[in-house]
C-alpha cells in the first residue's frame, strides 16, 4: 500500500466528525493471534502481513482458519480514504491508500472482529467499531473515493497468494520501501498474482467483491442477529 500527499487527506478530514464507539468488550472469541507487537510486520506490505497472520493461525489453530477472511480494499481510481491509521498525519489519522488489506475473524455465533496491524484501534476490534471509525461512510465522498472490498477465505488466500514485491521497486530495481526479510511468497502456479486481489472488477479474480453497504450486511448485520 502507498500513501498520497497529506494535502489530499486534509481536504477530506473536514467532512467528517470523529466517531468513537465502545472498546472491545469481553467476549467468547478465542485469541487466534498473539499481541500486535509479536506479529510479523513490515511497513507498506499489508498484504504480506495478513498472509503471515493466516500462516500463524494455520499453524497454531488450524480449525479456526475456516472462520477467517482476508479483505483487500481498493477502487478503480486507487484512492481510498481510511481513518485511524497509524501512518496518518492529520488529527483523526486519515490516509489515502491505493489499497489496504486486513483480516476478519467471525466464528459461528460470535461477532466479527478485525485484525489490522496498521490501525491505531485495538487489535482486534469489533467489526462495527472498525468500519465506523475506519471507513465511516461513502455518502459524502466523490465516487473516486468509494471503497470496494474483495473478500477471500483465508485458507484460499494462504494457498494461492503470490507476490514478487514489484509494486515497491523503482525503475533501477532498488526499493521504494524496504521489503520483508523472509523469502518471497510464491506458489507452484505463480510468482506474482497480487494484482488480481487489488483489482475490484467483480467479474474476475478470487473471492467476492462487495461495496461498503454489502460488506456491512455480510459481516455485521448477519452476525448481530446470531
Amino acid at each position: 500500500m502507498s500513501k498520497e500527499p497529506t494535502g489530499t487527506a486534509a481536504g477530506l478530514t473536514n467532512k467528517f466528525q470523529r466517531q468513537d464507539t465502545a472498546t472491545l468488550p469481553n467476549s467468547n472469541i478465542i485469541n487466534i493471534l498473539p499481541l500486535r507487537s509479536s506479529c510479523v510486520y513490515t511497513s507498506g506490505y499489508c498484504e504480506e502481513n495478513v498472509w503471515k497472520m493466516c500462516e500463524d493461525i494455520s499453524s497454531r489453530l488450524p480449525s479456526e482458519l475456516q472462520h477467517c477472511y482476508v479483505v483487500f480494499v481498493s477502487n478503480k481510481a486507487r484512492t481510498i480514504p481510511l481513518w485511524r491509521q497509524r501512518a496518518g498525519e492529520t488529527e483523526d489519522k486519515l490516509v489515502i491508500y491505493d489499497y489496504h488489506t486486513m483480516l476478519l475473524y467471525m466464528p459461528s455465533g460470535e461477532r466479527c472482529v478485525v485484525y489490522d496491524l496498521d490501525s491505531e484501534l485495538p487489535f482486534p476490534t469489533h467489526f462495527h467499531k472498525y468500519v465506523t471509525e475506519t471507513f465511516r461512510t461513502d455518502q459524502v465522498l466523490d465516487p473516486d473515493y468509494f471503497r470496494y472490498f474483495r473478500v477471500v477465505p483465508a485458507a484460499q488466500y494462504l494457498q494461492n497468494f503470490a507476490s514478487d514485491r514489484r509494486h515497491w521497486r523503482k525503475a533501477d530495481n532498488t526499493w521504494l520501501k524496504t521489503p520483508p526479510s523472509y523469502p518471497l511468497i510464491s506458489t507452484s502456479a505463480s510468482s506474482h498474482n497480487m494484482d488480481q486481489y487489488v483489482d475490484m472488477d467483480q467479474s474476475k479474480g478470487p473471492g467476492q467483491v462487495l461495496n461498503l453497504t454489502q460488506i456491512v450486511k455480510r459481516f455485521y448485520q448477519q452476525s448481530s442477529q446470531t
